[in-house]
């Protein structure tokens, strides 16, 4: 933002000549590099907190949208703030999310506690009341009068079964109330692994799922590939049509994605128009598997503008790498998305050679 600043004051008077005819050159290009800033910062919030961050990457792109070549020194300081103010505010939102969710898992822990605490009491009353029996059945043995003797037992007998039948109804309601809780807990944390493991816009495996994924298989000894997936020129997509119509894409690429890959494959969105694919086999049978998708999942994908209904033609470039033994995730991924960017580039140089 400062740089932006700069490049504004200095096309103003005074400016030399090179200064002034390279300023809107730089500046376009310093806009559209916080641009894209701004677009990431939105989808890092909606990794971090899915539940929050849609509003923050909503607002973020509404605030990138607003600044162009021809923004006063005046709208990048309020823009400035806007951004500060935003981030602000998703922050302590954030942070007030994580604490009512702490929060209630310190709640189920008291439920317990005072759970146990019962138990315990109601053991006490138990205890003392066998041990009133106790004591009224020795003191029989100094009767003599058979009589007593038996409406002595007969009355201890009658009290040894209430207080069974009273522990077990209390024991039954205490273990109903104690599973009650944990089942609760248990809906909690699945649906908080849920969220964790999901990505909120396509509805495939986050990025830090796939991660856990890949360090499972990278233990075992059977051989597996990563696929990187790009869609081309979507940041096109985003810039003509809007971010709304960009996220209608990435939704029906994702499904399309998904619906195309083998059952047993771990299909993920690695982060913007990028995703990966886990496949559980050799390179050789991974490359056939890839080649039959790429060819499966490019084509025409019909989005809605507020011009109406459109009909977008979509290319992806795939990376694809096998895990070498000893290799890291890092070494894995950085190969795969080499080969992805070659891919890519082998296809720009076709493009222009048809191009007429």
């Amino acid at each position: 933002m400062i740089s932006l600043k700069k490049y504004l004051d200095g096309a103003g008077p005074g400016s030399s000549e090179d200064e002034t005819s390279e300023a809107p050159e730089l500046l376009a290009v310093t806009i559209d590099a916080y641009c894209s800033s701004l677009q990431e910062m939105g989808n890092c919030g909606l990794d971090v907190c899915p539940g929050l961050g849609k509003d923050l990457k909503q607002s973020l792109a509404k605030l990138s949208k607003s600044l162009s070549t021809d923004s006063s020194c005046q709208q990048v300081d309020a823009t400035q703030r806007a951004v500060r103010e935003k981030l602000q505010d998703w922050g302590g939102r954030a942070a007030n999310h994580y604490r009512e969710k702490a929060a209630e898992v310190k709640e189920i822990l008291l439920v317990m506690a005072s759970t146990a605490e019962s138990v315990g009491s109601k053991d006490q009353r138990c205890a003392q009341q066998f041990s009133d029996v106790t004591n009224r059945l020795q003191t029989i043995a100094n009767l003599d009068d058979l009589t007593q003797i038996r409406s002595s037992i007969e009355r201890s007998a009658a009290d040894l079964k209430t207080s069974i039948e009273r522990m077990t109804a209390e024991g039954k309601a205490v273990v109903d109330q104690l599973k009650g809780e944990v089942t609760k807990f248990q809906t909690r944390l699945e649906e908080a692994e849920h969220t964790a493991s999901c990505d909120s816009l396509t509805g495939l495996r986050s990025r830090f799922s796939v991660e856990g994924q890949i360090e499972s298989r990278m233990n075992s000894s059977y051989p597996f590939c990563v696929a990187i997936i790009d869609i081309d020129g979507f940041k096109k997509v985003n810039d003509d049509y809007g971010h709304i119509v960009g996220d209608e894409l990435l939704q029906m690429f994702s499904s399309e994605l998904k619906s195309r890959c083998r059952t047993e494959d771990i299909v993920g969105r690695w982060g913007g128009d990028e995703f990966i694919i886990l496949l559980d086999c050799p390179l050789q049978v991974a490359t056939g598997q890839t080649d039959r998708l790429r060819e499966w999942i490019c084509g025409n994908y019909t989005v809605h503008t507020a011009r109406g209904s459109m009909k977008l033609r979509v290319e992806a470039s795939v990376g694809l790498a096998e895990h070498c033994k000893g290799e890291t995730m890092k070494t894995l991924l950085a190969r795969a998305d080499a080969k992805m960017y070659q891919h890519k580039a082998a296809s720009r140089k076709v493009a222009s050679a048809v191009k007429p």
